[in-house]
């Protein structure tokens, strides 16, 4: 069972998990510095993703930031430890991070509070679907910087907003506003700061109220699709598979009844 933690908002520390029902909430809690990630960070995060991810009531996550903004991304003076984990075990990287959430089973929705930045922008574009405020911005500075930022960041830019997006967010290291981030397709929404807790809420009721084995199953098949790397033998089985589950057997029932479904 997932232990229950409440975050505290005024208290700068590591990344913090909160549960409420079929929710888990994961809060960026660095807000003096614009929830910037530390290195230890990037454990604590694979360590909740995992906590999260073992948890078989959970329906959906959260990850969002305390404060002003979503994140800065990730501390600069450490940036090539982020990069690379070398033997001797610095722990994971900043890559194995994203990837990691990009994998995870259950749905995942960014709450986007505030501007997001370099390898954060990253790390929302790993999660599900983006909603955020609409005075909201993002910037990548990694040509800035001299960074060849590492390949399968790219690969999401790429798969998720396509090549000419990423060229221009890339090499021309622009900031951008929420408007024209959910005219390129990085925000799935985008609306007035007072709206986006009803919003994120919304999402995450509908997401928590469908068939949690098809929907694991379709969000690994549609990620899969996108690097273009299919497993066509597995989705195919989830798919025959899913024909006689339990969960086609309520949904049908529901449907039938008409009411909602209880996965």
């Amino acid at each position: 069972m997932t232990n229950r933690i409440t975050p505290v908002d005024d208290a700068p520390s590591p990344p913090l998990l909160s549960i409420e029902g079929p929710r888990a909430t994961i809060r960026l809690n660095r807000p003096r510095h614009l929830n910037r990630l530390q290195s230890e960070d990037l454990g604590t995060l694979i360590g909740l993703f995992d906590r999260v991810e073992a948890d078989a009531s959970l329906r959906v996550l959260i990850l969002t930031g305390t404060g002003r903004a979503f994140s800065a991304g990730y501390d600069l003076g450490s940036i090539g430890s982020a990069e690379t984990s070398p033997a001797g075990g610095a722990g994971p990287s900043f890559e194995a991070v994203a990837d990691r959430l990009e994998d995870l089973a259950l749905p995942t929705i960014c709450r986007i509070n505030g501007g997001v930045y370099g390898g954060s922008t990253d790390l929302a574009l790993a999660c599900d679907f983006r909603i955020g405020i609409d005075t909201a911005e993002m910037f990548m500075p990694a040509a800035r910087l001299g960074l060849h930022y590492y390949p399968n960041g790219i690969k999401r830019y790429v798969s998720r907003l396509g090549a000419d997006n990423a060229k221009r967010l890339f090499l021309t290291a622009e900031k951008i506003g929420a408007a024209e981030m959910l005219r390129i397709g990085y925000l799935t929404s985008m609306v007035a700061a007072d709206a986006l807790d009803a919003e994120v809420d919304r999402l995450a009721t509908q997401l928590a109220g469908n068939a949690p084995a098809a929907m694991r199953g379709m969000k690994r098949a549609i990620n899969e699709f996108a690097r273009g790397a299919l497993d066509d033998a597995a989705a195919r089985r989830r798919h025959q598979d899913s024909l006689s589950g339990d969960e086609i057997r309520e949904g049908m029932r529901s449907f039938a009844e008409k009411r909602t479904p209880r996965f």
